[in-house]
């Protein structure tokens, strides 16, 4: 892990050897060997962390790999049974089913009654198997028939179990750091037994750090790109040209339902709501760079408008609606110069959840309440028989009325007279409607006028109107 490029000071390097070997990926061929050659992962197996003690103990047990493509989680499975001198079985979630699982089960329980040996059952992709399949493992991970090793890209708490979560052990593996990644590079153009020291290579090493930023922190990603680029080499020279051809319409990782998706649509959400419109503008374009659907950046400002901004400046989702319009009429690059406005606007715009909250705590107390009838007085009475049941009676017409309020009117059910949901901010345009609200609810409270809201035989009339007999 520690290996480095023999000579720094140079620009750039050279190399000739020839072996004639059977093909494998380059990326393949360069699979460390041991754990202490495993890059970016020292958070786990540096000495005196967790992993690392359960290896030198030789007591391992069931885990989950969770990390991005091309961090080392198979690589390290593999070891994990080496090292600890235990069968290692691989089975793939994409390929396999129940059937695959049961005759891996069943070869790990012979190992272990013939020849006492346990098994490292490693499963890649594990976020892929169904509900079924994985309590499928449940009973031989609780007896000790397997060591149960599952690699993930996906957040296992959303992706798996609690049952099986709950029987092992998540460890989160990083992106690879884009200097370990160079210098994983920089050993496989030297590399005469596994890397690519059977060619004849020169290539700057700034070139190298193009290849590496473009793998974005994955290992195999980087050794393919640098693979493809040494075939399309003109007599072993890897230069600028052969690089832009191999980068050539190439995106970062940006997995549409992965944890990347949901981590920078987050990020950029936060940003907003922060008020930084350079951190905003930073996740947008590493969104765009990405890949990602600019329609469906459009769609999440209006929820930022509207959660974030809300009355505050009303404007905000106004701009976040036209934004998607443009989107919708121009498309990209265009249209992602309305996206980059109009997160900018939000980002600096007063901010208020009033409504938000307000909102969330009415449909919280709805769904607790039972379902209170609408009052009399403000039902509709388009027919005789409903306005001699009492529909609309002594309806007060706010129209008719000083500022077209009626103070100390009721709008609220039954026993909801008094409640109160929206309480504005001190902020931009909600300032004003704070002074306006305040205003309106102290007239409602000193008003003579009040709505009778418990006895149900003055239901739709007023303190002020004499009960008749």
């Amino acid at each position: 892990m520690n290996d480095k490029f023999e000579q720094p000071e140079f620009d750039s390097f050279n190399h000739r050897s020839s072996t004639n070997q059977p093909y494998q990926p380059l990326a393949a061929k360069m699979r460390p060997q041991s754990l202490e050659k495993v890059l970016g992962q020292a958070h786990l197996l540096a000495p005196g962390k967790p992993l690392h003690e359960a290896i030198s103990r030789s007591n391992l047990h069931s885990m989950i790999l969770w990390g991005p493509p091309g961090v080392g989680k198979t690589s390290i499975a593999r070891m994990l049974a080496e090292v600890c001198e235990i069968q290692f079985q691989a089975i793939s979630a994409v390929l396999s089913g129940v059937k695959d699982i049961r005759a891996a089960i069943d070869t790990a329980r012979q190992q272990r009654l013939s020849n006492d040996i346990k098994t490292l059952l490693f499963v890649d992709e594990v976020h892929r198997f169904n509900k079924n399949q994985q309590d499928a493992f449940l009973p031989f991970v609780e007896d000790g028939t397997i060591i149960f090793v599952g690699a993930t890209t996906e957040n296992p708490s959303f992706e798996l179990n609690n049952a099986l979560l709950s029987r092992t052990r998540v460890y989160k593996l990083r992106a690879i750091p884009i200097e370990e990644l160079v210098a994983l590079l920089e050993r496989a153009v030297l590399d005469t037994v596994n890397g690519l020291g059977e060619r004849e290579l020169s290539v700057p090493v700034k070139l190298l750090n193009q290849l590496a930023l473009a793998a974005d922190g994955d290992a195999r990603r980087a050794l393919n790109l640098l693979e493809i680029a040494a075939d399309l080499a003109n007599e072993g020279v890897i230069d600028v040209q052969v690089i832009d051809e191999v980068l050539a319409g190439d995106v970062r990782r940006f997995d549409k339902r992965g944890d990347i998706f949901h981590e920078q649509i987050s990020a950029l959400h936060k940003s907003v709501r922060g008020s930084s419109p350079d951190a905003a503008l930073y996740w947008l374009a590493r969104m765009l760079d990405g890949g990602c659907d600019p329609l469906y950046i459009a769609r999440r400002l209006i929820r930022m408008a509207t959660e974030d901004i809300g009355n505050a400046d009303p404007r905000a989702l106004q701009l976040a609606l036209n934004a998607w319009q443009v989107q919708e009429r121009l498309g990209q690059p265009e249209g992602d110069l309305t996206l980059a406005q109009t997160v900018v606007y939000l980002a600096v715009a007063p901010k208020s959840n009033a409504v938000y909250a307000a909102f969330n705590t009415v449909q919280e107390e709805v769904a607790k309440q039972p379902s209170f009838e609408v009052p009399l007085h403000l039902r509709n009475a388009p027919t005789q028989l409903m306005k001699q049941a009492g529909y609309g009676s002594d309806y007060q017409y706010a129209h008719n009325c000083c500022d077209a309020f009626v103070a100390g009117e009721n709008y609220m059910p039954e026993g909801l007279a008094d409640r109160e949901y929206y309480f504005p901010v001190n902020r931009g345009l909600e300032i004003k409607i704070a002074d306006k609200l305040n205003s309106l609810r102290s007239l409602n409270k000193q008003s003579d006028f009040k709505r009778y809201a418990t006895d149900p035989d003055l239901a739709g009339r007023s303190a002020a109107t004499p009960k008749k007999d």
